[in-house]
């Protein structure tokens, strides 16, 4: 019986829990805004950041996942596609990113709206995939937007490398098969490099991938509306 859950670390409630850490935060992202927008690379503007207000690992990591620049919010915002645009055309999802963080909002973990209006967590795989409770209902929640976008046909990507990449593929194509959904599942050594390489639709948050795809759709941001999802969201901005 599985009980695993991806839901908050241990100290998690300390660093984001409190209006007081939280504001702190918004006001490092607001400062890694002006550094990234003048050129300096995210690595120093984070350290510099996390040093003036600072920050723990965690939080550093947040601000990082919330910050962009102006180009690259501008650049992000200019191919972003309304769910309109996803009908009778071809979605490609960045498999591991956006399962395991509608895993990580149905768990409760703290989830972050960034500057370009993308939903992060701070899980992550690090060489093994495992499946929690939670894995069932992201399914089924993805299976929703397909449903209700009219989607023609919806490709999972996933990371080869990673361990467990085929067993979740498999229980993503039974799911099809029972549930007589047009998807597929494709194991990639570099999943991000075919990702931007593609022409079709993509679903990401990573931000190498928003600043180089060809148009992308903010899936989670479009769940937790149209779904009238919960949890622990917290605004950057």
């Amino acid at each position: 019986m599985n009980n695993r859950n991806r839901g908050k670390n241990t100290g998690d409630d300390t660093l984001f829990g409190s209006e007081k850490q939280i504001e702190k935060l918004k006001l490092a992202v607001q400062d890694m805004y002006y550094l990234l927008s003048k050129n300096y690379a995210e690595k120093a503007s984070s350290e510099l950041v996390g040093n003036h207000y600072r920050l723990k690992t965690r939080q550093i990591q947040v601000i990082r996942g919330a910050s962009a620049s102006e180009n690259q919010i501008q650049n992000r915002k200019s191919k972003q596609l309304a769910i309109s645009d996803v009908r009778d055309k071809t979605v490609y999802l960045d498999g591991f990113n956006v399962l395991i963080l509608l895993e990580s909002l149905l768990s409760e973990a703290y989830i972050f709206e960034g500057v370009d209006g993308c939903f992060r967590d701070l899980s992550g795989v690090h060489g093994t995939y495992k499946r929690v409770n939670q894995t069932q209902t992201s399914i089924e929640l993805v299976a929703t937007f397909y449903q209700k976008s009219k989607a023609e046909k919806l490709v999972w990507i996933f990371d080869k490398p990673v361990s467990n990449s085929g067993r979740i593929k498999q229980i993503i194509l039974d799911f099809a098969t029972e549930n007589s959904l047009n998807w597929e599942v494709e194991l990639e050594f570099n999943p991000d490099k075919y990702l931007v390489e593609n022409k079709g639709i993509i679903v990401s948050s990573d931000a190498w991938i928003l600043d180089h795809c060809k148009n992308w759709f903010n899936l989670v941001g479009y769940l937790i509306g149209e779904e009238k999802l919960s949890g622990n969201l917290i605004k950057m901005v």
